[in-house]
């Protein structure tokens, strides 16, 4: 049998790995057991009955949720003109053209989100195969190309998450941070599935969510209630 470390048997301390909690119950168990020096980010994984190989049920969308993810986005800005000045007042944190291009094909990647008004998307084509490889290539789905630059930079800024799903049908996101209350985290939670059970493809049959769970960057990971969100 291998051996189970002390830190592993702390973490895993009053927790059963069998039993599916409440959002409430595993929101409280999962912030008890965030003990790392620094403020770990609680994360949801969803397991969906989906097959991301068939078009229509290749889930990718983005949430905004109430209380915002604790964590600060760089957002890039293709646009010019008036719209370069709207993203810049809306909080952009690089906004160009051309000459972000020339930075992204140099290497210069310093932003977490980026967005395109739709005339810009000619230039961002050169830089496609950087910023696709990354999830970063503006897209239409997730609002990110758009002329509404001013409320989607600041949608970004306010917590916006993005959601895709994986290979194997699992949606994973962060939701929030180990500091955040527990009322804030089970609200996000509940945006969150919120957003992906709008989001089920019409070609899927019988259960749409199969399982879900909850857990922290350095943490355990419990099984929740589906009924309970």
């Amino acid at each position: 049998m291998a051996h189970v470390g002390k830190r592993l048997k702390k973490v895993y301390e009053g927790l059963d790995t069998e039993k599916a909690y409440t959002i409430e119950e595993a929101v409280k168990l999962i912030k008890s057991h965030a003990t790392a020096k620094f403020d770990e980010t609680i994360e949801i994984a969803v397991n969906l009955n989906i097959d991301p190989r068939k078009a229509d049920q290749n889930l990718r969308g983005v949430v905004q949720l109430p209380h915002g993810t604790g964590k600060t986005y760089r957002v890039a800005v293709f646009a010019k003109g008036p719209k370069a000045q709207e993203a810049l007042e809306a909080g952009a944190d690089i906004v160009g053209a051309e000459d972000l291009a020339e930075k992204i094909q140099a290497g210069d990647i310093q932003f977490d989100r980026c967005i395109a008004t739709p005339d810009m998307m000619g230039v961002v084509g050169r830089v496609g195969r950087i910023l696709g490889p990354r999830g970063l290539m503006p897209n239409p789905k997730l609002n990110t190309v758009t002329m509404d630059i001013a409320n989607v930079v600041k949608a970004v800024k306010g917590g916006q998450v993005e959601y895709r799903a994986e290979k194997a049908g699992i949606v994973h996101s962060g939701v929030g941070k180990a500091s955040f209350s527990e009322q804030a985290l089970v609200e996000n939670i509940a945006a969150y599935m919120d957003a992906i059970q709008k989001a089920k493809p019409t070609g899927v049959k019988g259960t749409y969510v199969k399982s879900l769970s909850l857990g922290s960057t350095m943490g355990p990971s419990v099984k929740f209630n589906i009924e309970s969100k």
